[in-house]
């Protein structure tokens, strides 16, 4: 584990030395694809992370021109999809001349999404990132076919990695029925509805939010009565996008006392993605469970707002 953490810290601010290396030179446009080639390629690949500040809205990147070389030097690069990411979209249609043998994989076309689909969070969805995997590890094997039994193991060994995430998941919903929740935009719905909980916030209020326009009034006077009436048991926010609003929905919901749960775009420091997706989980069932509220994710544990 620590070995990999190395590979990603490393290679988001070093240089371009996988040719050198011998390895495979990869990108994940968002930290946790980077972290799932990194755990699928193990030593036979380095990998560049590119949106990795989970403090910072993803949507309001802009790449550098380093970063465009990067993509264009990469034989596998990992992207979202579905709107997520269009400036990598550009990169790689732009540089498809110079870069023959290089395999992109968009977690969209894997799973089959439309372009209609309205959620671009898909790495909640606890069926999407095996899924991914085994692209990943297919693309690999592709590029590196002396490789290809490493990469059945390490892609068997990600897969086993999930597993006390899909097991909170379970227990949640053995222990917990009838749940809704509000929420400021659908960071974590995929998560919530494997957990069984309904998100009760009109979709057309988180939409404005998640694309940076102004919901309906009417659809605010929904979002506050849900916070004073405590009719949901917690509210999941994104927090890299605090804004004005998402300031009045945390300050309705504790003065409610309806507890908060911080979600992430961006996979915050010193997790793998498994320990990312039990860390999210377990901050719900923490709200659900017992009133609790947190505020960020730290390695190794939850911090609590108050």
């Amino acid at each position: 584990m620590a070995k990999r953490r190395g590979l990603l810290a490393g290679l988001v601010a070093a240089p371009w030395i996988a040719r050198a290396a011998g390895r495979i030179p990869a990108v994940g446009i968002e930290s946790q694809y980077a972290d799932v080639i990194a755990a699928i390629g193990g030593d036979r690949v380095e990998v560049a992370a590119i949106e990795t500040n989970p403090n910072a809205d993803p949507h309001g990147f802009e790449a550098s021109p380093a970063v465009a070389r990067r993509i264009a030097a990469a034989r596998l690069v990992v992207l979202n999809g579905l709107g997520y990411d269009s400036w990598a979209r550009r990169i790689i249609r732009a540089t498809a001349g110079s870069a023959r043998g290089r395999h992109v994989i968009a977690a969209q076309d894997v799973l089959g999404l439309p372009d209609a689909t309205r959620n671009p969070h898909i790495w909640y969805d606890p069926a999407a990132m095996p899924k991914v995997a085994a692209a990943i590890a297919q693309a690999l094997a592709a590029i590196d076919p002396a490789g290809a039994a490493v990469y059945r193991r390490n892609l068997a060994a990600f897969e086993a990695s999930l597993a006390p995430w899909r097991a909170a998941i379970g227990a949640f919903r053995a222990q917990h029925a009838g749940i809704r929740a509000a929420v400021t935009e659908p960071v974590g719905n995929d998560l919530f509805r494997a957990m069984g909980i309904a998100v009760a916030t009109p979709w057309s209020l988180q939409a404005a939010v998640m694309n940076g326009t102004d919901p309906a009034p009417q659809d605010i006077a929904v979002q506050e009565k849900l916070l004073r009436r405590r009719e949901v048991s917690f509210l999941g926010y994104n927090r890299q996008v605090i804004g004005p609003l998402t300031r009045a929905m945390l300050d309705a919901a504790r003065a409610a006392q309806v507890p908060v749960v911080a979600l992430y775009e961006t996979m915050p420091a010193g997790y793998h993605f498994g320990g990312w997706m039990l860390a999210e989980t377990a901050a719900v069932t923490g709200a659900v469970a017992h009133g609790a509220s947190t505020s960020a994710l730290v390695a190794g544990e939850v911090r609590g707002a108050r």
